[in-house]
């Protein structure tokens, strides 16, 4: 176990409602966990498909969330940085980190969909060069470099720095964040290859952060976040019945070769989706049993594939900070607020 743990909340903005509504109820779900201790909140950026993702611009969002929030730190999960301008990035991410008070965590990857590239006029096969160069490029802005043709970024924000986190599948990836001392981002899921089917989530990210952490500079502390799919609530039935609505959605969107079918029972869902649902007790004993949690620094829950209404997505929230995190090793920081007030910005 961790010396320290961070408890963060994610959404991918994936509310049944129109957009403007999503953001309202996400933004809503992140006072609450801000009012229930949480440490920090996440957002994921998805360009074009409201089934995957709502929000293709998440520093406005996270700025408008600034607004309403005091103490919960902000971070992309992530910005897919091969499609963005990096020197726009850079400026947007000093803006709101200056506005937050200085909450950004940046969160960034090579992006998911490959469908994606084509509108900005780029191949998806061309991503890992493309995010390669773009990150050394806001790494360079950040530091009050010269940026091509002499001028340097302002405001420039050195302290950034030391807030990148890299997003990966992969050994390569997990060694690349670690040699370049950023914070590691592992996913709440991801596919099975085809000569290990039936491997465990630990069981394919364990090798990720051992290839981090050996790459890792001597005396640079380990950042290492576990992303996981946990929806709590107080009736196990309810939970359960629940999931069974939210997973089936997603095999019949994603139709992933690699996870179990729509034949598939709903045990074999959750274990296929890397999904931890039911009652305090139940979340709390499948999360023990996932051994990559152990090393983490950052734990992070969202509750997706369930995607619960949103009520119950207040009320998983509360159980987490009051039952399940605190059984894993999590303490409050800080005196969770219980009333939060927006803070206007001048």
């Amino acid at each position: 176990m961790t010396a320290t743990r961070r408890l963060g909340f994610f959404s991918r903005l994936l509310d049944d409602a129109p957009a403007s509504e999503r953001y309202r109820l996400v933004a809503e779900q992140i006072a609450h966990a801000e009012a229930n201790g949480f440490d920090s909140a996440w957002v994921a950026q998805h360009h074009f498909h409201e089934a995957e993702g709502g929000l293709p611009s998440p520093f406005v969002f996270l700025a408008h969330v600034a607004a309403l929030t005091r103490r919960i730190r902000l971070g992309t999960g992530i910005v897919t940085l091969p499609l963005e301008n990096a020197v726009r990035v850079a400026e947007d991410a000093v803006v709101l980190d200056l506005l937050s008070g200085g909450r950004l965590e940046f969160g960034v990857g090579t992006g998911g969909t490959p469908s994606s590239f084509a509108a900005f006029g780029l191949a998806s096969e061309d991503r890992a060069e493309i995010f390669a160069r773009h990150l050394a490029q806001v790494r360079e802005a950040w530091a009050g470099r010269p940026l091509a043709g002499g001028d340097r970024l302002y405001p420039a924000s050195p302290q950034l720095l030391d807030r990148i986190w890299q997003a990966t599948f992969s050994v390569a990836g997990g060694a690349r964040a670690g040699v370049a001392g950023d914070g590691l981002m592992l996913s709440r899921t991801q596919p099975r290859p085809a000569d290990a089917p039936h491997a465990s989530l630990s069981e394919l990210q364990r090798p990720i952060v051992e290839a981090y952490l050996e790459k890792l500079p001597a005396g640079r502390a380990p950042r290492i976040m576990g992303s996981r799919s946990v929806f709590v609530a107080d009736d196990r039935q309810q939970a359960l019945r629940l999931a069974e609505q939210g997973l089936r959605r997603s095999v019949a969107r994603l139709g992933d070769p690699s996870r179990p079918g729509p034949d598939a029972t709903l045990r074999e869902l959750v274990e296929g989706y890397d999904v931890h649902v039911g009652t305090p007790g139940d979340v709390i004993a499948s999360l023990q049993a996932d051994s990559t949690l152990a090393q983490v620094t950052d734990m992070v829950f969202q509750a997706h594939s369930v995607d619960p209404p949103h009520p119950l997505i207040l009320r998983s929230i509360e159980l987490v900070a009051t039952k399940v995190a605190p059984a894993l090793g999590w303490r409050p920081a800080a005196d969770p607020l219980r009333d939060p007030t927006p803070e206007t910005i001048a």
